[in-house]
């Protein structure tokens, strides 16, 4: 596995979990929102240079987006 594929996998752990957590999500629920999302999209993309970033920074996008419809 290369290093940009690992990280982004470790934000994705990250993520659905702090889903779980905050939004008192099942691990399913979770899931789905965390790849249904275009924050997803974006950390998936190595253009965007989001998976470079930390969790809290990627999970601020995804919060903003979940709660207006549409990553700001």
């Amino acid at each position: 596995m290369n290093e940009t594929k690992y990280m982004i996998e470790c934000i994705t752990r990250d993520l659905i979990l702090k889903l779980m957590s905050d939004k008192d999500m099942n691990i399913q629920e979770a899931v789905d929102t965390l790849y249904n999302s275009d924050t997803y999209e974006k950390l998936k993309d190595t253009r965007t240079g989001l998976y470079f970033q930390s969790t809290g920074y990627v999970y601020d996008y995804l919060n903003k987006e979940l709660l207006t419809g549409k990553m700001q």
